[in-house]
């Protein structure tokens, strides 16, 4: 073979060293998800009532009882990211010492954002600060209240911490796939540390609650999603939210997701990520500009000293007095109505969060990959809070507690309550939210398809027929929620799958441990076997090990030789 025609054959890498999955255990993964989710979802409208209650005394049963784990839990992942900046695994490439970035660094850093956090920040960056102005812990109450407090928290909930978790999943997805070879899979970067005879069941038992765990999360969100932009909608042009406006924002979010599905993940969801960003920073300017500028300057100053200030704390704090009686109800926990609701919620987002981002970041350096996913955001956070949360607060005030009854009456309408405030553009920001609600949630389903696929197919690629499939999939248990169901009814799912993350942490835990377990045992071989299965070489050919421990490693035979 000449040598033109080989560099035209090169090996597609990373190669794969992974378990190849028995064919039964391939059906159970296929069929059991969609089978539980079925009875979900008919358990759930069939009695509603019922479920609902079920499912608040089993999220008050893990917020009496495991606060306590939620809470190390998150101070856990932000050690395991200071461990990965600062130590020297932090020099190990992603993909191997030759591996260069597939996107450029705003595209990398829009697309981990609007798949992470994007839907969820415009949901809460004005509702959380309003909800909690009157009163929360820690932070001391100044002359105007506790409204300092509130930004601060708020900061906390969808900042360091929130990314620190994501990151610390993540890094072990990259990691396994990326340098080892594995499928980009819980599974891949979990089983090792397990019992031999134990991995092959308990690999199918992650891979169940990760597919589950995904369908249900996308689902609910993308009923609220539907919800809040019917919101905006409504918000400029006066028309009702009704369940057929719903489907028609479904069916339109699909179509669009669907569409960068085909595409591709290097040019849908790049594109759109990219236009998420640039709506994003001219809308939080023209805020800053058109609104309360020196209020909101003053107040981004003094809330970013309190979170510094008071970070050690906020991220220790059980509200232990609790723990000394028996929890009647989660809604008596403050912790039950934020930083325990929150974390689960992150919790149950991981899998197709996690998965996304290890994706996308083949090339970056284990320091630069947990900086860019932790600190980047973060600050992102803290200024698009600081800015449209402070605006929210001072036009609260301006029209006595207009912007609160907006968000007591419907959670969803509290940042379009808020923009209508600002004069002059206010109505042009209202259908820039809007279409932001759009494009940021289009790119967490586009996100948590490829995470889905990855997990159902694996290791074979998934086709973009495929990803089409689980798209119209998601959507159609949405619309089956909402229009027979209704609000209601997706509340309870989400908060079933929420409090899902429960064992779901477990999994994650022992994951975070194998990979620093991996990273410590690195010696020579295992950064040549790094180097080998990223080298496209197609004339060095390797012989998997079954148990996915390995690789033999040889060379193809030369033109005429026998092999």
């Amino acid at each position: 073979m000449r040598q033109g025609d080989r560099e035209s054959q090169q090996v597609e890498v990373p190669r794969f060293m992974g378990r190849h999955i028995p064919p039964i255990d391939r059906l159970l993964i296929r069929v059991i998800p969609p089978v539980l989710i079925l009875a979900v979802i008919i358990w759930v409208l069939g009695n509603p009532a019922s479920a609902s209650a079920a499912i608040s005394e089993m999220r008050t049963f893990v917020t009496g009882k495991f606060t306590w784990l939620f809470i190390l839990y998150s101070v856990f992942t932000v050690v395991v990211c200071i461990w990965l900046s600062m130590s020297r695994v932090g020099k190990i490439r992603l993909g191997g010492p030759l591996a260069k970035p597939q996107h450029s660094k705003f595209a990398w850093y829009s697309m981990l954002f609007a798949c992470g956090q994007g839907i969820g920040l415009i949901f809460w960056s004005v509702a959380e600060p309003i909800m909690l102005r009157e009163e929360n812990p820690v932070i001391p109450s100044g002359p105007n209240g506790a409204q300092e407090g509130a930004i601060v928290w708020t900061y906390f909930h969808w900042g360091l911490t929130a990314w620190a978790m994501y990151c610390a999943v993540a890094v072990c997805l990259a990691y396994s796939h990326h340098n080892l070879g594995k499928t980009l899979t819980f599974r891949e970067a979990t089983v090792d540390i397990l019992p031999r005879w134990s991995r092959r069941g308990a690999g199918v038992v992650i891979e169940l609650l990760a597919i589950i765990a995904t369908v249900l999360g996308l689902a609910t969100s993308f009923g609220f999603a539907a919800m809040q932009f019917s919101s905006g909608l409504t918000s400029f042009t006066g028309l009702n939210a009704t369940p057929m406006m719903w489907l028609m924002v479904i069916l339109v979010f699909a179509g669009i997701t669907s569409i960068s599905a085909i595409v591709g993940i290097n040019k849908g969801m790049a594109r759109i990520s990219g236009l998420n960003s640039i709506l994003s920073i001219a809308l939080i300017a023209a805020v800053l500009v058109f609104g309360p500028s020196l209020f909101i300057i003053s107040n981004m100053s003094q809330t970013f000293g309190s979170f510094f200030t008071n970070f050690a704390t906020m991220s220790l704090w059980t509200d232990s007095g609790l723990a000394a009686t028996t929890l009647e109800s989660w809604k008596d926990s403050w912790n039950g109505w934020w930083t325990v609701f929150i974390w689960c919620w992150v919790i149950a987002f991981s899998p197709f969060v996690a998965g996304f981002i290890a994706r996308i970041s083949r090339g970056r350096t284990i320091r630069e990959f947990v900086l860019g996913v932790t600190i980047i955001p973060s600050l992102i956070v803290m200024v698009w809070v600081a800015i449209l949360g402070s605006a929210a607060i001072y036009y609260d005030d301006q029209s006595n507690r207009g912007i609160s009854d907006a968000v007591a009456a419907d959670t969803s309408s509290g940042l379009f309550a808020m923009l209508d405030s600002v004069p002059v553009i206010g109505t042009v920001l209202l259908v820039v939210a809007t279409v932001l609600v759009a494009t940021y949630y289009v790119t967490s389903l586009d996100s948590g398809i490829y995470a889905l696929s990855e997990f159902v197919s694996a290791p074979h690629k998934s086709g973009p027929v495929f990803r089409v499939v689980l798209v119209l999939s998601v959507a159609t248990v949405t619309t089956v929620l909402l229009t027979m169901g209704g609000t209601a009814v997706v509340d309870t799912v989400q908060t079933g799958t929420i409090v899902g993350a429960f064992p779901f942490s477990f999994v994650i835990i022992l994951m975070i441990i194998n990979l620093i377990r991996r990273l410590l045992k690195r010696d020579k071989a295992i950064r040549q076997l790094e180097k080998d299965i990223n080298n496209p070489d197609p004339s060095l050919v390797f012989v998997p090990d079954p148990d996915g421990e390995g690789a033999i490693r040889k060379k193809a035979p030369k033109d005429g030789e026998q092999g």
